[in-house]
């Protein structure tokens, strides 16, 4: 496995990379690229979403790549910016990674989904055009809207004292086209922090504009569950939820099949 830390260049931010080298398969396989944005409110990186996600991402057989994108103090457009420029980079690096460069995805969980989403949605904006376009979308329990059912703290925190006058240029479920890259969207019933109608509301953008997506809701579990195995909480752990792990199989199928 090829372990690094890269600095991206014009933003600074971090790209942490999980890849498989070939030898035990064939040299030349091209595999997707799945840039991992862990949750955290914008105020921190959940350590539960990253290496353990890249090292399941890897053995399901993409190649993995964590983006530690900014977070508060820092506001928006910068983690926008950030994940912009990670697209371009796995985009462009995509051959040296034995990664496929018309295959590259982003998977995030709570404002990481919304860090993964802002990018999938505002490609066509960016000064990178559709080079930052990712291929395929995967959001965990993703903060979306900053309407009724908002994780306000997520939002406040990407904003700062912007909140009142760009809350809503930040609300995705407005920002979805035509254009918008394929979805894959899972989330719980209980969820106390992140309503599950931020999935929901996604969904619907999606459909109403002929958009492909996947929704999968389970009714039982917390918010923040990643693997909800003991891969991430300790044995016993009552976020161990055996129904929702199925999630990641479901899309590693789901992204093959693109």
């Amino acid at each position: 496995m090829r372990h690094e830390v890269i600095r991206l260049p014009e933003t600074g931010a971090e790209l942490e990379t999980y890849l498989t080298d070939n030898r035990a398969v064939e040299a030349e396989r091209r595999r997707p690229v799945v840039l991992v944005f862990p949750g955290g409110g914008y105020a921190w990186r959940s350590d539960r979403e990253a290496e353990p996600v890249a090292l399941r991402l890897l053995a399901l057989g993409f190649q993995a790549v964590i983006v530690r994108y900014s977070v508060a103090p820092a506001r928006y457009p910068k983690a926008l910016e950030e994940a912009a420029e990670a697209v371009v980079y796995a985009r462009e690096h995509a051959a040296e990674w034995s990664g496929d460069p018309e295959k590259i995805a982003v998977m995030g969980f709570s404002a990481g989904g919304h860090a993964a989403a802002h990018i999938g949605l505002k490609w066509h904006r960016m000064p990178q055009g559709r080079k930052c376009r990712p291929d395929a979308m995967i959001l965990a329990y993703p903060v979306i809207t900053s309407g009724e059912y908002a994780h306000r703290g997520s939002i406040e925190n990407l904003l700062g004292e912007a909140y009142e006058s760009l809350k809503d240029e930040v609300s995705l479920e407005h920002f979805v086209r035509e254009d918008t890259p394929p979805v894959f969207l899972w989330h719980t019933r209980e969820d106390g922090s992140v309503p599950v109608e931020n999935s929901l509301l996604m969904a619907q953008a999606l459909s109403r504009q002929g958009v492909s997506f996947e929704l999968h809701i389970w009714q039982r579990g917390e918010h923040g569950l990643s693997l909800a195995s003991d891969q991430v909480y300790p044995a016993g752990a009552d976020r161990i939820r055996p129904e929702c792990q199925e999630w990641i199989d479901l899309a590693a199928r789901w992204l093959r099949q693109l």
